[in-house]
């Protein structure tokens, strides 16, 4: 009689090595020969719990593809090439770049995506917080990962996402800190002596992001019905490398060797010295001849609320009809050399409007107004949310105008004003508590007297 086990069955073996072998088939390989799996133990307990964990991975649906799993760099350059570039706006997509060269690759990047553990993403994360990168930078990189890994688990390349039994670390809400009233008028006031006044009024008086009112342009801005059409936003993008060998392209820009403790070259740098290039760099795309993809764009909002139209309000409306015969008389001055963008808030040449140098004009402008440091998106987002609740706006008519989805998002941006808190709890205190009276006065004099007293209390006794 034969021994032969029939066809689907795992075996079960000593093998001559003197270990326990165990071979279990899976299914089919993509092309058509049988998907037969190997494991090995030193003892037979430990092979028959190998083989049957396949097994019921096989079962339930849940088995590894066949094959030999990418490493975690190998599968995020697949996954953010291939995967992610049809889905992410561009921004995104540099962002997440950025994170997993800088992160995740140097991090975890040499492991086997089917080896990685929870212990090692702990670690990373806990390097990077010593490396005193903010909680909010490392629970991007731990949500970059996890969308990455549950795509590769999705995809039977790995057993589990181990991403989902870390615990990133817990991130506190930042504070806002919008402009006052007072203080949105210094401001403004201070703006009103530049060019470039329009481009604050429309930020901080309507709530636009930096890249809706730099990207606005004339033919989406209706001052007949007086409305903003914000259907694209201006954002500087990473250049790419148009070249067939980005590696060489870049060399004359590589730096391998970390910078001497008492470098002066990068001095002034806020992060201080630039990290090395990795081996097969492929950086450095700004200074190809054939760079791509890159430098100022207009792209489209990341949500189609987005691009609702917001209306202007009618004082603005003799301000920007001034503002757009400037402009012509500034394009008439410059000729040949003004290039057309039809951008509401350009250069002296037509061209729109660096981030970079409007980010560095609104400090300029704080310190002119006496306003202490803050952040842009304060200045203008906030401050317009803020502004809108003290003025008696309710909160979905604040989400209709700052575009929200949500309107938990909304009660995010507007901050409660201490001015506002302490009316309203004296308005409930006077509610609940009766006026105080004030001092009465006594129209009779007592004739009790102290032999008086006396008397009665021996009486009592």
């Amino acid at each position: 009689m034969s021994t032969r086990k029939p066809n689907h069955e795992s075996t079960v073996y000593l093998g001559a090595d003197g270990r326990w072998h165990g071979r279990v088939t899976m299914g089919v390989k993509d092309d058509g020969s049988p998907d037969r799996r190997h494991r090995s133990a030193r003892t037979e307990p430990e092979i028959k719990r190998k083989v049957k964990k396949l097994e019921k991975q096989r079962d339930e649906g849940n088995a590894p593809k066949a094959g030999r799993a990418p490493t975690v760099a190998g599968w995020m350059t697949t996954y953010l090439t291939d995967i992610a570039s049809l889905k992410l706006r561009p921004r995104s997509l540099d962002d997440y770049w950025s994170k997993t060269r800088n992160d995740i690759v140097p991090g975890i990047g040499q492991h086997r995506l089917d080896k990685l553990r929870p212990e090692h993403l702990e670690r990373m994360y806990r390097v990077m917080l010593d490396e005193g990168h903010a909680p909010s930078h490392v629970l991007k990189v731990h949500r970059i990962l996890s969308r990455a890994l549950k795509i590769a688990h999705r995809r039977r390349m790995i057993s589990e996402n181990v991403a989902t039994l870390v615990d990133p670390p817990s991130l506190d809400e930042t504070e806002t800190n919008p402009f006052t009233q007072e203080e949105a008028r210094a401001f403004l006031e201070a703006a009103a002596k530049r060019p470039t006044f329009m481009r604050w009024i429309v930020g901080v008086g309507v709530g636009f992001r930096q890249g809706e009112t730099l990207g606005l342009r004339w033919k989406y801005v209706d001052l007949e019905n007086e409305l903003f059409h914000p259907q694209w936003q201006l954002q500087r993008l990473t250049w790419q490398h148009g070249c067939t060998d980005p590696h060489a392209c870049g060399g004359p820009r590589h730096r391998f060797d970390p910078c001497p403790d008492n470098c002066t070259r990068h001095k002034g740098y806020k992060r201080g010295c630039p990290k090395p290039c990795p081996p097969g760099c492929t950086r450095h795309a700004s200074t190809c001849p054939e760079r791509q993809k890159g430098g100022l764009a207009f792209t489209r909002p990341k949500t189609k609320k987005s691009r609702n139209p917001v209306p202007i309000p009618p004082p603005y409306i003799p301000y920007l009809l001034e503002h757009r015969a400037q402009q012509e008389e500034a394009k008439a001055a410059a000729g040949e050399l003004w290039e057309e963008h039809d951008v509401v808030f350009a250069r002296p040449d037509g061209r729109p409007l660096d981030p970079r140098q409007d980010w560095e004009e609104f400090k300029e402008l704080l310190a002119e107004a006496g306003i202490d440091d803050r952040r842009l998106y304060d200045g203008s987002r906030h401050t317009a949310g803020t502004i809108l609740n003290e003025l008696g706006v309710d909160m979905p008519t604040i989400m209709e105008i700052l575009r929200h989805t949500q309107i938990s998002q909304t009660r995010r941006y507007v901050k409660g004003r201490s001015t506002l808190t302490r009316d309203a709890m004296k308005r409930i205190g006077d509610t609940f508590m009766p006026p105080p009276q004030g001092p009465t006065e006594t129209t009779t004099e007592t004739t009790d007297t102290r032999t008086a007293r006396a008397r009665r209390r021996r009486r009592v006794r």
